[in-house]
Formats: structure tokens, sequence, C-alpha cells
């Protein structure tokens, strides 16, 4: 596997656009995802009840499975919680970038992320749809900015696999930066390749990669209206995958490696985050009782506060995983934390162990920490994702509409 410039776009068969149509100031705000043929598209959607327009549409277009041609993205306004309203707009907007892009209805999906509640300004989206489809070409970091909110940086990966002698690649992009939390999070992520995969296959992978991916990853605890994940397969390298083959094994590690650097790149981002935190779980007795408590761990307000300080506050750690709903030996527990600055351990056998606090002090000052969780309940292990809790998280979401 390489790791290969151009984003969403690398795969062979798609084209971009990105415009400034006026729903944020003064920056790219809709995106336009167009494949040169009708692409297999899978996709994960938010477990909130509350789902916002375009959300319940892009399901039932993607549950109906026929393929889809063009991806429609604006930022700024959620469309969530808009009524009827919400809907007539959403079917405005699908009925004119269709006639616009001389696609079908139903070869069109749609996506939106910002503020809950305020109707769409049809008057600037309109005209946005006819320059995007007027300015296809764009470079997919571009795509990737107009997709935005709060981050304060694009989200972009691609790879190259080699398969049979034929190059195949996978790219995407994403935007979250707060309202994260396991089981989808107020982030969009999207997924293309010119590999050729069936649809019920594609379906398969995406949300086994979900599961290890973005949903082991934390920044708030809250849960969005217009999570949206979606991967679209247009077969244009002229190269199938098949499930079950060694081909099929390499496109799924590529694929993995995109979806979990993307998921990453969100943490990392986290409204007012500083630092980012990798939880590492062995001798779970299962994989999902690992996922779960690294998921407490991630989660807990406390233990992302004492990230912030800097604080080897290990007990908030072992309490996170108390609540978790996993039943364990605390007394098979240990703990370390470790950095580019060093190692320690904190707790072993269920015991409280001596350490230097200067040092402990220096590997939590650190961009990036790893939390290590050793149990004596099995061999299984899992990995999650989370980021501290700082001041800024407040002051970023005090004011969060103006």
């Amino acid at each position: 596997m390489k790791i290969i410039e151009g984003g969403i776009l690398s795969p062979l068969g798609y084209k971009g656009a990105a415009v400034a149509a006026g729903l944020k100031k003064s920056k790219l705000d809709l995106a336009l995802l167009l494949s040169q043929e009708v692409a297999t598209v899978a996709g994960a959607f938010t477990t909130n009840c509350v789902k916002a327009a375009p959300v319940i549409y892009s399901q039932r277009i993607v549950e109906k499975g026929d393929g889809v041609r063009a991806l429609l993205v604006n930022s700024g306004n959620a469309n969530a919680a808009t009524g009827s309203q919400g809907w007539s707009d959403l079917e405005t907007s699908v009925a004119y970038a269709t006639n616009e892009l001389k696609i079908k209805r139903e070869e069109i999906l749609l996506c939106s992320t910002g503020v809950i509640g305020v109707p769409l300004p049809m008057e600037k989206v309109l005209p946005g749809i006819k320059a995007c489809v007027n300015t296809l070409g764009a470079p997919a970091n571009d795509l990737a900015q107009a997709i935005l909110t709060t981050d304060t940086f694009t989200k972009e990966v691609a790879v190259e696999i080699v398969i049979e002698g034929q190059s195949v690649r996978i790219g995407g992009m994403a935007k979250g930066s707060g309202m994260i939390h396991p089981n989808m999070a107020t982030m969009l992520a999207f997924v293309t390749t010119d590999g050729e995969v069936e649809r019920d296959y594609l379906e398969k992978l995406l949300l086994e990669s979900v599961a290890e991916s973005y949903n082991m990853i934390s920044v708030d605890g809250d849960t969005s209206t217009n999570d949206t994940l979606l991967a679209f397969a247009n077969g244009a390298s002229g190269v199938k995958i098949v499930e079950g083959s060694s081909s099929a094994q390499l496109f799924k590690e590529a694929f993995n490696y995109v979806n979990t650097t993307l998921a990453k790149m969100i943490v990392q981002d986290g409204e007012g985050a500083t630092k980012l935190l990798t939880v590492e779980i062995k001798g779970a007795a299962t994989v999902e009782d690992g996922r779960t408590l690294a998921r407490s761990i991630v989660g807990s307000n406390l233990v992302k506060t004492a990230l912030f300080g800097s604080d080897a506050n290990w007990g908030r750690t072992l309490c996170a995983m108390g609540y978790s709903g996993v039943s364990f030996d605390p007394e098979g527990v240990s703990l370390a934390y470790s950095s580019p600055a060093g190692s320690i351990e904190v707790f072993q056998g269920g015991l409280p162990l001596p350490f230097d606090e200067k040092l402990a002090k220096e590997i939590l000052n650190e961009k990036e920490i790893t939390l290590w969780v050793e149990l004596s309940e099995g061999s299984c292990t899992a990995r999650g994702w989370g980021c501290d809790l700082s001041y800024d998280y407040v002051k970023i979401n005090g004011d969060y509409r103006s």
C-alpha cells in the first residue's frame, strides 16, 4: 500500500467542485462530487433519532442499492429540525441539481452540516449548485475545505494498492471537530474507490470498518443529527474485488487504513483540543468488551480534563472502566502512559505504583499520548481515540451560532 496525493479525487472516474455559496462568511461551503459512471454505494448514518432531512433522504437512496452518480454537500446549515420546509428545500435542491447534471433523481445523495433549526437559504443554495456544475475539475482539497464547520484543518487521505499488476485507489475526506461521540458523530466522511465492489460486500466492508474507526472516537459525548459516512465504488480501474480472495484482503486493509486515518484526524482536531489520546486495550475477554472499555475511557470528561492538565490521575481511567458495563477483575488491571517523552506504569495488578510525578507530567505534556490498559480476562485487543477537554471547547460552543 502506498500513500498518495489527491484525496477523494485520486481514484479514476471522479470529478469535483466547490464554491462559496454564501452559507458561511467568505468560505467554501458547497461541494459536489461526481462519478463518471454509476457507482455502487454503501453508507452508515447517525443513531440519533432526530435525523436531518438529508440523512433520511440519503439513507433511503443507499438502502435501495441501485447505485449513484453524485454527492452534494453543504456546510454552515444542517437542514435539521426544519420540518416540512426542510423537506421542500431538499426536494428543490435534488430536482435542480439532477437537472443541471443531467442525471436521474435517485442518482444523487445529499449531506448537510452546520447549525440546527435554521432553514436553508435557497436563494444562495441554487446558484451555488449551478456554479458547482459549471466548475467541475476543482482539486480535492477545495471539496475538503467546503465541508468544514469548526474544523481547523482539512482531513484527507488517499492510498494506492496493486492487484494483479493493476492499480486500485481509495481516497477519502472527512469533517468533524465537535459533537463527536461513538456510534457516529457530527462527522461527515466520504470514501471513493475505482475498484469494482459489489454492493453487499462494500456494505460489509464499511460496517466492519466503522466499528473499529469512527465508532471508536470521542470528543465531547454528543452524537449529532447529521452523521453520515458514504463509500463509493465506480469500477473505473477495471479491477474487481472479490470477497474471500487475497486481493480482497489487501483492499480491506487499505480501506480500513483510510477510515482509521480520517477518524484519528477528526479527534486530533477536536474543538479546543490540544492532545490526541490513543487507548490500547489488551487482555479483554472479547473484542466488544475491549471496544466498550476503550469508548468509556475516551468518553470520560474527567479523563479528558486530566489529560488537558497533564495530570496522571489514573483513578479516573479505572473509574470509567468500572461504569462501562463490562465485567472484569480490577485486581487484574495494569495501567501505563507513554509518549515521545517516555513511558511510565502507574497501576499494576490492582495496586497503585509509586511513580515519578515529574516524568509523568513530561509524558502527558506531549501532543500525542498512549494509555495502555491491560486486563487478565482473555486475549482480545481493542483501540480507541479521544482528546483532551480544554477551556477553548466551552468558548467555541458558547457562541457557536455567531
